[in-house]
């Protein structure tokens, strides 16, 4: 149940203790472990971690598309403007697939249709969502979503297939499609990583643009800090199926308090060691099958403690607005480990 007070607009979106598992035999993958995020509208979360950190089945348990019969949401709320997503039927969660929650996905050829024009494709969210049926009503406004994310002459690429152009201009598409039915919170999982540099920052710059002038609430799923850096107003660092450090854009970058927040500002770097080698974080993402009741990043952080390997950390407010999942950051706050083990004192 929200907690909204009387009156007051509820937040965008808000997730709450959400956990998403993997059932296999006789195991049970934790790939999103009590996450907990709150995002307003206009403004960017970007979500950041390894490979298996649990980013994209977060993203993929918001929209409800969770492979089934493995996957399933446990437990937790996903509150978008206060309705609770997990408590509506099926095809009430269709509806609100493409039409007030979009996704932007990393490999547009995955997601158009090699066989359809591209301009057919874009017409079918708005017959079911919009309920558009005049031929020449889609085709325009079809053109006119084209336009939004730069595509040059539109009237022309309509008739174009997904192979006739570019990945750059293949991306702008999905990201018209998704756009085109103005969403209120718009999610793109990875969008750039199939795409070379240059690229990479005119789709950045398009996103953030469309944000601003929608007044979006957007997601940014990656796992480069950089990227993170450019386009967003609030980081959740992923490890293990949790967030271990949330915080303002300005704040993470100036103050990361989580070992492995530290080890990935570190990976940024172009600076070498005595070997002429780069920076890279030991070890590697633990199995979510078979997490022990210490820290997960206990085996690879540079900082470990004896009660690090044993006690699951608390949750340190190192700022009003910046939390940290970490025994080292309790100990720096000046915490007593004693008190923090037992969330006496955060």
């Amino acid at each position: 149940m929200s907690t909204t007070p009387t009156g007051a607009r509820p937040p965008l979106l808000e997730v709450r203790d959400l956990r998403t598992y993997f059932y296999n035999r006789n195991t049970i993958a934790r790939a999103v472990d009590g996450v907990s995020f709150t995002l307003e509208r206009g403004r960017t979360l970007g979500i950041v971690g390894e490979s298996g950190s649990g980013k994209s089945v977060t993203m993929m348990s918001l929209v409800r598309l969770v492979p089934k019969p493995a996957g399933r949401i446990v437990s937790g709320e996903i509150l978008l403007e206060g309705t609770d997503l997990l408590k509506l039927s099926d095809s009430q969660m269709r509806a609100v697939r493409g039409s007030s929650i979009s996704v932007v996905t990393q490999d547009p050829m995955t997601s158009l249709n090699p066989v359809y024009q591209i301009g057919n494709q874009l017409e079918e969210p708005l017959r079911l969502h919009q309920h558009i049926t005049n031929r020449l009503d889609l085709r325009k406004k079809v053109i006119d979503a084209l336009r939004q994310v730069g595509i040059p002459a539109p009237e022309m690429r309509v008739k174009s297939y997904p192979h006739q152009m570019s990945g750059g201009q293949r991306q702008r598409v999905v990201t018209a499609m998704a756009l085109e039915c103005h969403p209120s919170l718009l999610i793109c999982d990875e969008p750039t990583t199939a795409l070379d540099v240059t690229v990479q920052m005119q789709i950045l710059r398009l996103l953030k643009d469309v944000q601003r002038d929608l007044n979006l609430g957007m997601i940014l799923v990656t796992h480069d800090l950089a990227v993170v850096a450019r386009v967003c107003d609030d980081v959740a660092v992923m490890y293990a199926g949790r967030i271990v450090e949330k915080a303002p854009i300005v704040s993470i970058f100036e103050r990361p308090s989580h070992p492995y927040t530290q080890a990935l500002m570190r990976s940024l770097s172009t600076e070498t060691d005595a070997q002429g080698k780069l920076y890279s974080i030991d070890g590697q993402p633990p199995d979510v099958r078979s997490l022990g009741k210490g820290c997960p990043f206990a085996p690879r952080c540079p900082k470990v403690m004896d009660i690090c390997k044993t006690e699951f950390p608390p949750s340190v407010r190192v700022t009003p607005e910046h939390t940290a999942l970490c025994w080292d950051a309790a100990k720096t706050a000046g915490l007593p480990m004693e008190a923090a083990a037992t969330g006496a004192a955060l």
